[in-house]
């Protein structure tokens, strides 16, 4: 009983910490002055909303926002090499 008030605690501390990240991480996809800076903040924003929903599953107790939160990562991932390719061959000039 104990254990789950202090997981309940720790949890209601580290949302707000999750949302203001996520406000950060928009004002920088809307400003980013290069596209690499806008990737990169969809990047983290990706993987932080992924670590965010396994938090919320915890604190919900459902187990299915875990599973969605490994296939957001994936997707990220996916991304990254996704735009990697398009950033190499643009260099390039292909």
């Amino acid at each position: 009983m104990v254990i789950e008030a202090l997981v309940t605690s720790v949890l209601t501390v580290l949302i707000p910490i999750y949302v203001v990240s996520f406000l950060l991480y928009v004002v920088r996809v809307v400003k980013g002055p290069t596209i690499p800076d806008r990737v990169l903040a969809i990047d983290s924003l990706g993987y932080d909303l992924a670590a965010f929903m396994v938090v919320l599953s915890i604190l919900l107790k459902s187990p299915l926002m875990v599973v969605s939160g490994l296939a957001l990562a994936l997707w990220v991932y996916a991304f990254d090499i996704y735009i990697a390719k398009y950033l190499e061959a643009k260099e390039m000039g292909e």
